[in-house]
């Protein structure tokens, strides 16, 4: 089973919400998902990012693949440069 990083659209017409969730690649986006990671806020000012870094660092180990989008929110929090580091330590 491919595993994908992504993020799934939830709040209302002009007012979006996301979700960051770890989900099977073959899934639709707003579909079944395995576990939520954290959330992304685009409209607050500044962009509101909350993402438990624990879990994504172990979906990251397990072999999920974030989606570009997350992949840059991931960047931002120093996330994907801790997975790096572990992985080049290993």
């Amino acid at each position: 089973m491919a595993v994908k990083i992504r993020l799934k659209r939830m709040g209302s017409k002009r007012a979006p919400f996301y979700r960051i969730v770890v989900a099977d690649s073959r899934s639709p986006r707003d579909g079944r998902q395995i576990e939520t990671v954290g959330t992304y806020n685009p409209i607050s000012q500044p962009a509101e990012v909350k993402i438990d870094e624990e879990l994504a660092l172990k979906w990251l180990q397990n072999g999920a693949k974030p989606s570009d989008t997350v992949r840059n929110l991931f960047s931002k929090q120093g996330i994907m440069e801790k997975f790096h580091n572990a992985k080049v330590s290993k």
